[in-house]
């Protein structure tokens, strides 16, 4: 799938996605350790936000909710209305270098080609102010695929697997990384990634 077909197939599934998603949970329960890490009152991205409930209305008020799919942002808006909502791509931030403490990107990432991933990271690296941290699903296989029947939709997933994901940030700047299990929104244990740039 290319991009628009990736942007199409999100805006398919929006809806089911965020009715079929716990929004509690454990890996929700990642970012009160992620605020731990901040200065008072921090800047948050929420890369890949979708409609909100599970990240973004757990973060500090006014933090800013990024996703390329338009029906998920609509859906963001209703659910975290006091949240600054952009459309934009992982690879190519609508943000000023250095301007956030943190960025979270919960099951986000591995929806871009694993080729161009390298470059989230570094985008990630670059909106990050000085030890500001990213909190992210780390994959735990490598895998590259188009799920049908995904929600009732289709949709694409790609990933280096997890050392190679490791690596990735370590490469982009991010030079102390650890791990947590959690439970995702699904149902399953998954693990994340905390990541602190240098």
């Amino acid at each position: 799938m290319d991009r628009n077909e990736i942007r199409a197939a999100w805006d398919a599934v929006a809806e089911t996605y965020a009715q079929r998603r716990d929004p509690s949970g454990s890996d929700a329960a990642l970012i009160d350790d992620l605020l731990a890490e901040l200065p008072p009152a921090p800047t948050v991205l929420d890369v890949g936000c979708g409609d909100g409930a599970r990240t973004l209305a757990n973060l500090p008020a006014g933090s800013v909710g990024l996703d390329f799919s338009r029906r998920s942002l609509a859906l963001a808006a209703e659910t975290v209305p006091d949240a600054r909502l952009v459309q934009g791509e992982m690879t190519a931030l609508p943000v000023a270098d250095d301007s956030v403490d943190a960025v979270t990107a919960y099951h986000a990432v591995f929806h871009v080609p694993r080729e161009r991933q390298p470059a989230v990271y570094r985008e990630f690296a670059r909106v990050l102010g000085p030890d500001g941290l990213v909190l992210l699903t780390l994959p735990g296989g490598r895998f590259e695929t188009v799920r049908r029947g995904w929600m009732g939709g289709s949709m694409f997933f790609s990933a280096p697997g997890r050392q190679a994901t490791l690596d990735q940030l370590r490469d982009a700047g991010f030079d102390e990384v650890w791990t947590e299990m959690a439970d995702d929104p699904l149902g399953t244990s998954t693990e994340f990634a905390f990541a602190r740039r240098g």
